[in-house]
């Protein structure tokens, strides 16, 4: 079974999904339409796995979380769960660039392709793709917008 549930965090209101196991995707409104999101989906907000995302995600917001200790199984392509991957070692508070990411990824050339595939990030803040930057230091791309990159960046008390 898949289910679906609806909460509002401090950077306004998400919809994750999950199955009896693990996290699928999260995601904010109205970035994606509830309907799209939802088909085939039974909307579930006791869930344990929802109650425990909702808890990680205010702990992360009240300064009280740095690592997220969720099962995770976004859905992706084999390089865009190995750039995933490399996201989940990058620490709270830090940032490395796309140039970086790729080089970690045995492909240093591939910077263009690592933002591609992190801009397709199913599970972002878990997933913490806003912690990668330009080379320059310059903040630059985010699927969720710029706004909310920065905001997350602050949050973390990375100097902009």
């Amino acid at each position: 079974m898949y289910y679906y549930g609806i909460f509002n965090s401090h950077l306004g209101p998400m919809i994750s999904s999950f199955s009896d196991t693990h996290l699928i995707e999260l995601n904010w409104l109205p970035k994606v339409k509830v309907s799209d999101f939802t088909l085939n989906l039974i909307q579930n907000e006791n869930h344990k796995l929802f109650i425990d995302l909702k808890l990680q995600l205010q702990e992360y917001f009240d300064h009280k979380r740095k690592v997220f200790s969720l099962p995770l199984d976004p859905k992706g392509t084999t390089f865009q769960k190995n750039a995933w991957s490399e996201l989940l070692k990058i620490p709270y508070g830090e940032t490395i660039s796309y140039q970086k990411q790729a080089e970690r990824l045995f492909c240093p050339k591939g910077y263009r392709a690592v933002g591609m595939a992190n801009a397709k990030n199913p599970i972002p803040i878990i997933i913490p793709c806003h912690r990668v930057i330009s080379k320059s230091g310059a903040i630059s791309g985010y699927s969720g917008g710029m706004d909310l990159k920065i905001k997350l960046l602050e949050l973390e008390n990375f100097r902009l």
